[in-house]
């Protein structure tokens, strides 16, 4: 069973343009990712795809495998499906680029229901939502479930609603938080970026509510790990400054 760990990285992100070659403790960003995907236990290859020449010489640079792709695509799902179409793989990892403080062990997590149970067809991640700002935050993604453990909904509205105020982030609460990254059946990625955008995939800006509109089902993990990602300056600067310590002290 082929699984390839795929890094869509597009040059003209529109709050931190380049942002996937932005140095960080003397790596790229994207080779941070790179590297943290190669770690997991369950991943066969790793490669980056990319609108923009520069982000090919950067990563031909630290040598990394890397495919130039279509500008003109709708996402970064149909990004993912390009660079995959003439692989022989089953399952394929939809990875951002602006995820370096990602664990291998949250791609192993997210990669294993494909593995035990052939009739899923995408699965993603959750982490508990332990502080207000992140729950009113329009730019942290939130996800209900099912008792089974299947998507509901996402919003970037705070969801769900908590009747008496507050966000439901003691150890009793029910707020998740989105982690966006995605591991697919590559025949059921091909299927799905061949499909037309969705209403509510428009008004929310979240591609994989065209997965839900269209009714598939996505299985969501919950992992414990909250990793920060870069969408902002402060982002970047924020992650160097937590990668600096990690360097400088380990443990």
């Amino acid at each position: 069973m082929g699984v390839v760990v795929v890094i869509p990285a597009r040059f003209g992100a529109t709050r931190l343009e380049g942002k996937v070659i932005a140095d960080i403790c003397g790596k790229p960003m994207v080779q941070h990712v790179y590297e943290r995907a190669g770690r997991a236990g369950l991943v066969d290859d790793v490669m980056v795809a990319t609108d923009d020449r520069r982000v090919v010489d950067v990563v031909e640079g630290f040598g990394g495998k890397v495919v130039l792709t279509s500008p003109h695509l709708r996402s970064g799902t149909d990004r993912v499906a390009e660079a995959v179409e003439g692989l022989d793989v089953e399952i394929v990892v939809n990875l951002q680029a602006d995820e370096p403080l990602v664990e291998p062990d949250m791609i192993d997590s997210a990669i294993k229901p494909l593995v035990d149970d052939p009739a899923i067809p995408l699965c993603t991640l959750k982490t508990r939502i332990r502080d207000e700002r992140e729950f009113r935050d329009p730019n942290v993604v939130k996800v209900v479930t099912d008792r089974a453990g299947f998507a509901l909904y996402f919003s970037r509205s705070p969801l769900p609603y908590f009747p008496e105020g507050g966000f439901g982030g003691s150890e009793g609460g029910s707020a998740y938080k989105h982690i966006g990254l995605y591991v697919y059946r590559k025949d059921f990625l091909m299927d799905l970026s061949g499909l037309e955008s969705t209403p509510l995939e428009g008004i929310e800006g979240l591609e994989q509510l065209r997965a839900l509109e269209y009714g598939y089902r996505i299985r969501v993990v919950e992992t414990h790990h909250n990793p920060v990602s870069v969408d902002t300056p402060e982002d970047l600067e924020r992650v160097r400054l937590l990668m600096r310590n990690r360097i400088t002290d380990p443990h």
